[in-house]
C-alpha cells in the first residue's frame, strides 16, 4: 500500500495571487479568523480515520516527531497533520477527495512550495492498513527536507490538543 498522489494540474493553471508570491505560513497574528475557527472545528470533528492516524502521531509517538493536526496556513489552507521539523503534511482523505483532485493539485502544490512534503491516504487505507501507513510515514520522516524549505512557522493556533 502506497499513499496515493493526485496527478498534476494541467498546464497553465495558477495557484492563488498568495501562493504564486511564495507567501508561506501565517505567523502569529496573520492566520485569518474563520480559518482558525475551521481548523478548531476540524480538531474537534475528526473522521475515524484523522481520530486513529491522530492516536498514533500524537506526543512523538512515531520515532519521536511531533505532529500538529488541523494546521491552519495562510492561504486558506489546512492541513490535517504536520511534522514541521521533518517537513511534511500528511493528509487523511475520504471519498469526496476523488471528485476534487483540481483542488487537491492546488492544495499540494501551496504546500510544496513552502517546503513541505505531502503524504496523501485515504481513509479506508488509515482504517485497514494502519500499520502500513504509519510505516510510510516513518520512511518519509527520515528522508531530508526539500531544498530550500521556507522557515516561516507555523500558526500557534493550529496545534493539536
Amino acid at each position: 500500500m502506497r499513499p496515493y498522489f493526485p496527478p498534476p494540474s494541467p498546464a497553465g493553471e495558477r495557484d492563488s495571487a498568495r501562493s504564486a508570491q511564495g507567501e508561506g505560513l501565517s505567523r502569529r497574528g496573520k492566520t485569518p479568523d474563520h480559518l482558525l475557527a475551521y481548523a478548531k472545528s476540524m480538531r474537534s470533528n475528526m473522521t475515524d480515520a484523522e481520530a486513529r492516524l491522530w492516536s498514533r502521531l500524537r506526543a512523538g509517538q512515531l520515532n519521536g516527531h511531533k505532529f500538529r493536526r488541523q494546521v491552519a496556513f495562510s492561504a486558506d489552507y489546512v492541513a490535517d497533520f504536520v511534522c514541521p521539523k521533518a517537513r511534511l503534511v500528511v493528509e487523511a482523505d475520504g471519498s469526496q477527495h476523488a471528485e476534487r483532485l483540481g483542488y487537491d493539485n492546488r492544495r499540494t502544490r501551496f504546500f510544496e512550495n513552502q517546503g513541505y512534503r505531502v503524504l496523501r491516504f485515504w481513509n479506508n487505507d488509515v482504517l485497514a492498513q494502519t500499520d502500513v501507513v504509519l510505516a510510510t510515514i516513518a520512511v518519509a520522516l527520515d528522508a531530508a527536507p526539500l531544498p530550500g524549505a521556507s522557515r516561516l512557522s507555523l500558526s500557534p493556533e493550529g496545534e493539536g490538543e
